[in-house]
């Protein structure tokens, strides 16, 4: 369906890749996958034709409807919700006005036995066979359904885009999008701003979608569940496999074994050929044979391994001081702004080393409730923090409070402390900050992402025993969040977490506490029980209305 051929990318003197050759097939579910900066969001802009490659070229058949959703959006005011999601149907009105003018200049015309007669004829046809053929008589259940499915309210219909954050004005673009029936769809990270219910409602959709989807994707349960082919981007190139994310992972490990066995037993046959020559050039017995290794040398075509796999590198947290029994204990706990009740009645107990999860739909509180805990906002009801309770707080303004003048490095040095000062450099690099141009940047010309990643090693060095994250892993790519896991299941305090992303939350946190209906719920299981369990609740509610 989209054949890509012989693409390039080259910018400032450096090569972002070179001869890249790719089929996307009907139905094909696709995961871009490969480290920040190795091409992958460039790849799909090219693909979305919104950036032209320096070489090679992307076809498709000229009906082929692709719709691409970037990261970062640039949204217009001035429409409701619903009028701007309905905006996906805009170019029904416009073929219906064509259809229209085409029609009024037939009935004005009377050479009809002419050429451009029948070529007006021919265009009435397939523009009418073309808007027929899109079902779009109930377009305005349409909009309602997809909007409802990723997580806005029927109030939230007639509001404003204006009101609603840049989270909430991404889902509108991706409800546009899904709207438009694409037969592709391009996904640059697509639930860094939904929630676990709105994520599951995006993967039963693109799954019974049957259309073609590229994913770009640091959620890796949603990319497991969704895609069934992983194209790797490493090093200027990419390899192609028929397997979904889990199953790359393993086939990728043979082949770096495989790689690496190829280059050692190059670099052997180099030096031994290099020893030989460097041994025998005065002889004049062996002049031939000298002058052939040495033209074999030059001819070779040198083997490389794909980027090193940092995935052994561990993060400890400094040890934690002791705190009381219960760090955090809530009674009867509310908080309102104005008529708008967030939540009300939470009482909820956290003990000691207990790790838990904040889940639930946007706007709901998780977030708020945090701030409550770190006494940030006023609220009724009782909260009691336990005796010498030392937190660590990661939120999205975390990044904010950064000191701008410090380079990345000294901004890590300042607060290691311990073993962990000689691994600094280590730890930069699994945050993707490696090399000495990345650790020597100064804070203030880092991107928000780069900041947030910068704020989360930070936390990691500071001696705490109460950890709270929200949304800790919206930056971080799967190895990162892998080893910030890791080191959070090794941690010996206690730990809340906000997040949606369940691949994250699995195995870590024992204890959930839903947000919903301006209550607080506390379920005593993991995340997939906890899932499981909704997925029974609303079964039943399904049930009761039948």
């Amino acid at each position: 369906m989209i054949s890509v051929d012989g693409l390039a990318v080259e910018f400032g003197g450096t090569t972002l890749f070179s001869d890249i050759s790719f089929v996307i097939n009907e139905k094909d579910r696709i995961a871009l996958m490969g480290k920040n900066g190795a091409g992958k969001s460039t790849l799909l802009k090219i693909l979305a034709g919104v950036r032209q490659p320096s070489k090679g070229k992307v076809s498709a058949p000229k009906d082929c409807v692709v719709a691409y959703l970037p990261q970062h959006l640039m949204t217009e005011d001035g429409r409701t919700v619903f009028e701007e999601t309905a905006q996906a149907f805009a170019h029904l009105h416009e073929m219906e006005a064509e259809i229209e003018r085409l029609n009024k200049e037939l009935e004005t015309r009377t050479d009809y036995e002419s050429d451009s007669y029948m070529e007006l004829i021919e265009n009435v046809s397939a523009i009418s066979e073309k808007y027929y053929a899109i079902d779009a008589t109930n377009y305005e259940e349409d909009v309602e359904k997809a909007l409802l499915g990723l997580g806005f309210s029927r109030d939230d219909f007639h509001k404003q885009t204006s009101d609603f954050s840049g989270g909430w004005r991404m889902r509108i673009e991706l409800a546009k999008l899904l709207l438009k029936k694409p037969d592709v769809i391009l996904l640059d990270e697509p639930t860094n701003h939904l929630d676990i219910e709105s994520i599951q409602w995006l993967e039963d959709f693109l799954i019974s979608s049957g259309k073609a989807v590229v994913v770009i994707s640091h959620d890796r349960k949603f990319v497991d569940s969704i895609t069934t082919r992983t194209i790797e981007v490493t090093m200027g190139r990419i390899y192609d496999y028929k397997v979904n994310y889990s199953q790359y992972q393993l086939l990728r490990k043979d082949r770096r074994v495989q790689q690496q066995k190829a280059y050692d037993e190059q670099q052997k046959f180099i030096a031994e050929t290099q020893d030989f020559i460097e041994r025998f050039k005065g002889t004049y017995s062996k002049t031939l044979q000298v002058q052939s290794r040495v033209k074999m040398l030059e001819k070779l075509v040198l083997l490389e391994v794909d980027e090193e796999d940092t995935s052994a590198l561990r993060l400890k947290f400094p040890p934690s001081p002791r705190s009381g029994s219960y760090p955090v204990v809530t009674e009867q706990l509310g908080k309102t702004y104005g008529d708008h009740v967030v939540f009300q009645n939470a009482s909820l107990t956290i003990e000691r080393g207990d790790k838990v999860a904040f889940v639930g739909k946007n706007g709901e509180g998780k977030s708020t409730l945090v701030k409550c805990i770190m006494k940030e906002l006023e609220h009724e009801g009782a909260l009691t923090l336990g005796h010498n309770v030392q937190i660590g707080y990661f939120a999205q303004n975390q990044a904010s409070m950064l000191d701008e003048n410090l380079t990345v490095f000294q901004t890590i040095d300042d607060v290691a402390k311990g073993d962990i000062r000689n691994k600094i450099r280590d730890l930069l690099g699994a945050f993707m900050f490696g090399g000495p141009e990345e650790s020597m940047k100064k804070v203030k010309v880092l991107s928000g992402g780069e900041r947030t990643r910068l704020a989360m090693i930070k936390l990691l060095l500071e001696p705490v025993n109460l950890l709270i994250l929200d949304e800790p892993t919206n930056h971080l790519d799967m190895k990162t969040k892998d080893i910030l896991k890791q080191a959070l299941l090794d941690f010996d305090g206690t730990l809340i977490v906000v997040s949606h992303d369940r691949d994250f939350l699995d195995g870590l946190v024992t204890k959930v506490y839903e947000f919903g209906n301006k209550k607080v719920k506390e379920h005593l299981c993991g995340i997939y029980e906890f899932l499981e369990t909704k997925k029974m609740s609303s079964l039943t509610e399904l049930e009761k209305k039948a």
